[in-house]
């Protein structure tokens, strides 16, 4: 199966969560994260759920699945324990379903993500070989650190003042390149930081009239 890549707006939207163990609890926090309003349904949760529960973070249905729970529920995660009620909840599912144990079952599959601040890498094998995917996000963790979620915070700052001061679009289109370009992330990487900020507020003052 090919699957069509996508970042999706969660926020306020209702999610259901079959499923109260370790996994579905990974599951719910990042729902949660992207703003999503989760509901989980289980006979039981875990300790970290329970703790979510009382932090008024999500509703807890304290009961095995019943058809019409996912009703206007626009994201679904089914982890049960049961293959035959997970497969059951993916045939219910009215939009977005992921089976935890077999993304087949499912219409779309969770990658293994790097987040760095705004910086979200997405890998993912096509749901062939999850252990690979961690395997080469381990990889890429190493050559993404910090740094990077630093400078998109700054380079935020920068990208607006050049947006709302610059007029001219050829113009405003080079310094947001130069601010992309091989030699900036070559010296973010190699010098960190302050110097790679030092270097670009000296561009702006110094280059930008003659661009």
């Amino acid at each position: 199966m090919k699957y069509y890549p996508a970042f999706i707006d969660l926020k306020d939207k209702p999610t259901v969560v079959i499923g109260g163990g370790r996994v579905a609890e990974r599951k719910v926090r990042s729902l949660l994260q992207a703003g999503a309003q989760v509901r989980v349904i289980s006979p039981e949760i875990t300790e970290g759920l329970a703790k979510l529960r009382k932090q008024g973070l999500l509703k807890h249905v304290k009961r095995t699945y019943r058809k019409g729970d996912l009703k206007n529920a626009f994201m679904v995660i089914a982890g049960t324990s049961s293959s035959t009620v997970n497969k059951k909840i993916a045939e219910d599912a009215e939009y977005l379903v992921n089976v935890i144990d077999a993304p087949l079952e499912g219409n779309f599959i969770v990658p293994s993500l790097i987040r760095k601040g705004a910086l979200t890498i997405a890998i993912s094998t096509e749901g062939t070989s999850p252990a690979v995917s961690r395997k080469i996000r381990k990889e890429i963790e190493t050559l993404y650190g910090k740094e990077y979620s630093q400078y998109l915070k700054f380079l935020e700052t920068v990208r607006q003042k050049t947006l709302t001061t610059v007029k001219d679009s050829r113009k405003r289109k080079r310094i947001l390149n130069y601010l992309a370009s091989d030699n900036i992330l070559h010296l973010l990487r190699n010098k960190g930081l302050k110097e790679t900020c030092t270097e670009i507020k000296i561009y702006l003052e110094t280059k930008t009239d003659k661009l």
